[in-house]
């Protein structure tokens, strides 16, 4: 990337990363996508995510799945990192952490299209699988999302 692409991305190649102890959407940073004639998609898989469980406080594990098509806008990758760092001390629910998360790069990117999966490891003997979608209103992502909704997980 040259230093004009990245203008404005204040957490890639910083030698001191300042960790969130609670919940920062702040922390996402984006930046343009060169490829915007084309569709594609684009998926992030975060094996070491954690949260706390707002009722008990134990710790919670999860693989976060993270797969868009992009847009004009592109999540960068570092400060996906530390944001999905910061709900280590956070309070949710599985299914509010993988919504609010699909919400904020909403927020962030305006993608074509995006889906979070929370494979989160079992306890109490349950594993719990929440998974959301989003496509843009209007296009043809929106019948995508539908579809996909429809028959996730046959």
């Amino acid at each position: 990337m040259s230093q004009r692409e990245t203008e404005g991305l204040q957490h890639l190649g910083s030698q001191g990363t300042q960790y969130p102890t609670d919940y920062a959407p702040e922390m996402l940073e984006s930046f343009v996508n060169k490829h915007q004639e084309n569709d594609y998609w684009v998926r992030f898989n975060c094996p070491e995510f954690t949260s706390l469980c707002p009722i008990t406080g134990q710790p919670d594990f999860a693989e976060i799945r993270i797969s868009y098509i992009p847009d004009v806008k592109m999540v960068e990758s570092k400060s996906l990192k530390l944001y999905l760092f910061s709900f280590r001390n956070h309070g949710d629910f599985h299914e509010d952490c993988v919504n609010v998360i699909m919400k904020d790069l909403i927020r962030l990117m305006d993608p074509k299209y995006i889906e979070v999966t929370g494979l989160f490891t079992p306890r109490g003997g349950i594993s719990i699988y929440p998974y959301a979608n989003y496509g843009k209103p209007g296009t043809r992502y929106a019948e995508l999302a539908a579809y996909r909704l429809q028959q996730h997980d046959l």
